[in-house]
């Protein structure tokens, strides 16, 4: 099982761009954490309570830890969940794969 070379990619998080070096097979699951992350920080941003890039990063952060510890994100009833999407993704590529 060998693991592709990384490769930096650029992501853009509350309006600024970040290299990050990531292997091919991840690139897609950095670039929807870097999505979720940017959606975080932005509304932290836009509802006026937090100052500061680097305060709001870690309110993120901290909203997002709080996710996993409070298991929202494995949440199979919410269809933002890590696990429901697994399950999603799962169904199809079953579906894509009997119609052959």
């Amino acid at each position: 099982n060998m693991s592709s070379k990384s490769r930096p990619v650029k992501v853009n998080i509350l309006d600024k761009e970040y290299l990050v070096a990531c292997p091919e097979e991840e690139m897609e699951a950095l670039n929807a954490s870097a999505r979720y992350l940017d959606k975080k920080m932005k509304d932290i941003r836009d509802s006026g309570k937090v100052v500061g890039a680097d305060r709001i990063a870690v309110m993120a952060a901290l909203n997002m830890a709080h996710e996993i510890i409070d298991g929202t994100i494995g949440d199979v009833n919410n269809p933002n969940s890590i696990n429901s999407r697994i399950r999603a993704l799962n169904e199809r590529i079953q579906i894509s794969l009997s119609d052959e």
